[in-house]
C-alpha cells in the first residue's frame, strides 16, 4: 500500500467527520510555502521570478503553526522554493509532527544529504524529493546537470537512515508514455521509494518556458497510454485510483480549489497556489470572500488546460468517499 494505514484511517476519520457536520468546504492537505527562494532555476516554474526584497522574506514557525491549526487539516505539504533554504524548517516539520500533522516536506534535494541528520524519521513524516524524469531528462527539466545523482544518492541516503520517501514527477509536452514508464520503473523497482506522485503541468505565468505546458487532451492521451497494459497497478502511486482515472479521461471532475490551499509570506492565496488572485489573512476569510463559481473550466481561461492534483486530487478523493466499491478500490490500493 503506497499510503500508510495510519495516514488512510486518520483521513477517513477527518472526511467521515466533515460529512456528518455537513461542513461544505474544508481543506484535505494545506500546502505550506515558507519562502520562495531556490537553489534551481527551473524553467517550468516561475516562483524565483519574484523581487528580491520578497525572496528574502521567510515565515515564522509561529505563524505556520497558526495557519495550520486555524485550517484544520490532517496533512501539510511544505514546499516553496526550496524548504531547505529555511533556517528554521527543522523547527516547523518538528512543531507539525508534534500537532500530529502528517508532514511531506518537497525537496530538489540538493542539500538533502548534508541536512539528513538534523531530521528524524517519524510515522507523521516524508521527504518528497521532485524527479521529473532520468537523467537526462531531469537535469533539463532543472537546467542543471548533476541534479538528478544527486536526488538519487539522497533517496538512498534518506532510505538507508530509516526515512517514509515519496517522488514527485511533473510532466510536459516533450514527455513521452516511454518517459514516464521509465522513470516510474526506476522510482518503483530500483529506488523503491515508498510512494510516488505524478502530475501534468500547469502553466505558471512567470515560468521563463511556455512552450511545454499540456493540454488537457495531450494529458489524457499521454496518460493513458502510459497506464497501457497494466502498467499502473504495479507502481506506488500516492494518488486516488480516481485521480488517475480522471488523468486518462475516463471520469471529468470540476476542480476543487479549497480542497488544497495555500499558505505563504502572503497570506491564504486566491484561489490556489497555482493562480494569484490576491490574499486573505485567514483560511476562513479565504472560503467566504472567495467567489469560487469564477474558477474551474469553463469560467476562467486560465483553467481551462489544469489537470493538476491540487484541484482535482480533492474532487476525486470526495468522489471516492462516497462508492463503498471506490472506497475499497483505494484502500487495497487498486489503481
Amino acid at each position: 500500500m503506497s499510503i500508510p494505514l495510519r495516514q488512510n484511517l486518520r483521513m477517513a476519520s477527518y472526511l467521515m467527520h466533515k460529512r456528518l457536520t455537513r461542513t461544505e468546504k474544508y481543506p484535505l492537505i494545506v500546502e505550506l510555502e515558507p519562502l520562495f527562494v531556490c537553489n534551481l532555476a527551473c524553467p517550468g516554474c516561475g516562483k524565483i521570478q519574484y523581487p528580491t526584497e520578497v525572496l528574502r522574506r521567510r515565515l515564522t514557525p509561529e505563524d505556520a503553526f497558526a495557519a495550520i491549526e486555524e485550517s484544520g487539516a490532517p496533512m501539510v505539504s511544505i514546499a516553496g522554493g526550496e524548504p531547505l533554504l529555511h533556517p528554521q524548517i527543522e523547527e516547523i516539520v518538528t512543531g507539525l509532527i508534534a500537532r500530529k500533522r502528517f508532514v511531506y516536506l518537497c525537496t530538489n534535494a540538493v542539500l538533502l544529504q548534508r541536512k539528513l541528520e538534523r531530521f528524524k524519521p517519524s510515522p507523521y513524516f516524508s521527504w518528497v524529493v521532485h524527479l521529473d524524469g532520468l537523467k537526462d531528462r531531469h537535469d533539463a527539466a532543472v537546467d542543471r546537470e548533476g541534479v538528478f545523482d544527486e536526488a538519487v544518492a539522497a533517496i538512498r541516503a534518506a532510505k538507508k537512515a530509516g526515512f517514509r520517501v515519496t517522488t514527485n514527477s511533473t510532466f510536459f509536452t516533450n514527455d513521452s508514455p516511454k518517459t514516464i514508464r521509465s522513470v516510474l520503473d526506476f522510482l518503483n523497482d530500483d529506488l523503491k521509494v515508498d510512494a510516488m506522485m505524478i502530475s501534468p503541468a500547469y502553466a505558471y505565468e512567470k515560468a521563463p518556458d511556455q512552450e511545454h505546458f499540456l493540454g488537457v487532451r495531450q494529458t489524457q492521451e499521454l496518460f493513458k497510454e502510459a497506464f497501457a497494459d497494466g502498467h499502473r497497478k504495479k507502481w506506488r502511486i500516492n494518488h486516488t485510483p480516481l485521480f488517475l482515472d480522471f488523468l486518462e479521461g475516463k471520469v471529468d471532475y470540476q476542480c476543487t480549489p479549497w480542497g488544497i490551499p495555500s499558505y505563504s509570506i502572503f497570506g491564504w492565496q486566491r484561489p490556489c497556489y497555482l493562480m494569484g488572485d490576491g490574499y486573505t489573512a485567514t483560511y476562513k476569510e479565504l472560503l467566504e470572500t472567495t467567489d469560487w463559481s469564477k474558477y474551474g473550466r469553463g469560467n476562467d481561461p486560465r483553467c481551462d488546460n489544469c489537470m493538476a492534483h491540487c484541484g482535482y486530487e480533492p474532487t476525486a478523493v470526495l468522489a471516492t468517499m462516497r462508492s463503498l466499491r471506490e472506497s475499497v478500490r483505494a484502500a487495497v490500493g487498486t489503481h
